[in-house]
């Protein structure tokens, strides 16, 4: 590994950050360039976004069988503890 290599590795852990390339339309890439917007901090922040959306998707997918279980339950016996409820 060369001394640009092992310093970029450096560099991009200690960021958590990586250098990846992606497309991008010509129209807008120019236009955020013009107003001077951050590209890579929208992407990341617009990604995370996304990746969190995915993951709650796929864990009320991966788990849908239990909460309809659940909510059954709940519906034919009511709320454990609710005898004691006092709102």
């Amino acid at each position: 590994m060369s001394a640009t290599q092992s310093a970029h590795r450096t560099r991009t852990s200690v960021s958590g950050k990586r250098a990846v390339n992606l497309s991008l339309s010509n129209d807008v890439l120019e236009a955020a360039k013009h107003l001077a917007i951050n590209i890579s901090q929208v992407c990341d922040s617009h990604l995370r976004e996304v990746v969190r959306s995915e993951q709650e998707r796929k864990w009320r997918e991966d788990h849908a069988d239990f909460i309809s279980a659940y909510n059954a339950t709940i519906e034919a016996e009511g709320l454990p503890l609710d005898e004691w409820r006092s709102f």
